[in-house]
């Protein structure tokens, strides 16, 4: 079955699946222990932390690994609260993703600063400039990929505007890794990202820390991961994330706008199939990968069960949103009512979707919308 809910979670590759099962066969030791055996998965372990540093463009002692992108998320604002004058705000954008937001929420509370974004969901950075003229922040955040929309922000830009006012700058990289070169991740202070996004296992991923976060601490415990985070080190995973990194970083993100066109053919033969079909942030910059679909009728959960009769799986949204009462808060954020909420789908591909993937699924949402259409709505046949 064609799968296009990549941005929820990602099958296992097999370069990651290998990484993981050599790994839990030569080197399940504690890499914490005193003999020799360990020693060799302590040496392993430096080597991963090196190699996956150079992706990153940082030092390997930046690193921490860690269970995923929320672990690393609440750890960033806790530390914040714990560190930063509690006069200071942080300003946020309000298109995160939940796990940013409701860590940001319980940390920070009431010194949280709304950034003002476009009706695409972009961070306006004029807007920015003006808050960082007019006061000193705590912090500022913002994601580099939206997981709903697919928007990109110009975290690298904001990252350059922090940097210039020594403003602490945290991006959420979840979705940009795997899909878009990792390299100038290194402009960032706070960097979050999880495996399971890119091809690597569940469980695991990293936080990546700003030069000068020596008294930084996340899980309490033991001195591992530099004495920043407790807990016996997930070896298998860690190697099994650096592989499915590896692999994207070394044979697949240069296949960017081939896949682009192949999205991009897909929105203009929707369009043309289904009348009244919108493209969420249609004029923003966005992942190759992902399309946000306002539909003209009917609610997206009928359009989900129809669409996975028919051989496809796309999403309503967000995974972690589901079960959440009311639209998303991306589509608020962005001006969507929630009647128009809960008429949009996501449509989000991998890099193993093929172009035949892409027209079998718009011959899907056609034969769909055929299905679902109210009388007064036509759907033009092919």
């Amino acid at each position: 079955m064609p799968y296009f809910d990549h941005n929820a979670t990602t099958p296992l590759l097999p370069v990651a699946r290998e990484a993981w099962l050599r790994a839990v066969d030569e080197a399940w030791q504690n890499p914490s222990s005193p003999y020799r055996e360990a020693a060799r998965v302590r040496i392993r372990l430096d080597s991963a932390r090196e190699r996956f540093a150079q992706f990153l463009g940082c030092k390997p002692k930046l690193l921490v690994f860690n269970s995923g992108a929320t672990e690393g998320a609440n750890d960033v604002f806790r530390h914040w609260a714990r560190a930063t004058d509690p006069s200071l705000r942080v300003a946020i954008s309000p298109t995160e993703h939940p796990c940013v937001l409701e860590a940001a929420k319980e940390s920070m509370g009431a010194r949280l600063a709304w950034l003002e974004t476009t009706a695409a969901g972009v961070v306006k950075l004029d807007a920015l400039d003006r808050l960082l003229g007019q006061e000193t922040l705590a912090g500022v955040v913002t994601m580099a990929a939206n997981n709903e929309t697919g928007v990109l922000q110009p975290w690298s830009e904001i990252a350059q505007r922090c940097r210039a006012r020594g403003v602490p700058f945290f991006c959420d990289a979840t979705q940009w890794l795997g899909k878009l070169p990792a390299s100038r991740l290194s402009e960032v202070d706070w960097v979050i990202g999880s495996a399971h996004k890119f091809g690597g296992p569940k469980g695991v991923g990293f936080l990546k820390l700003p030069a000068g976060a020596e008294g930084f601490h996340g899980l309490r415990g033991g001195e591992q991961e530099h004495a920043h985070r407790g807990g016996t080190e997930n070896f298998p995973g860690i190697s099994a994330m650096l592989a499915a990194l590896a692999e994207a970083e070394e044979k697949k993100v240069f296949l960017e706008m081939q896949r682009l066109a192949w999205r991009e053919a897909f929105e203009r033969d929707l369009g043309a199939r289904i009348p009244g079909v919108v493209v969420v942030a249609k004029t923003a910059e966005r992942l190759w990968n992902t399309v946000s679909l306002l539909m003209p009728h009917t609610e997206n959960h009928r359009w989900v069960a129809r669409l996975e009769k028919s051989g496809f799986q796309v999403s309503t949204g967000s995974a972690c949103a589901t079960g959440k009462n009311g639209p998303s808060h991306v589509l608020a954020a962005m001006g969507l009512d929630a009647i128009e909420a809960k008429r949009t789908v996501r449509v989000s591909a991998g890099w193993e979707t093929t172009e035949e993937d892409w027209r079998g699924l718009l011959d899907a949402f056609a034969k769909v919308a055929i299905e679902l259409q109210p009388a007064a709505t036509q759907v033009i046949q092919p």
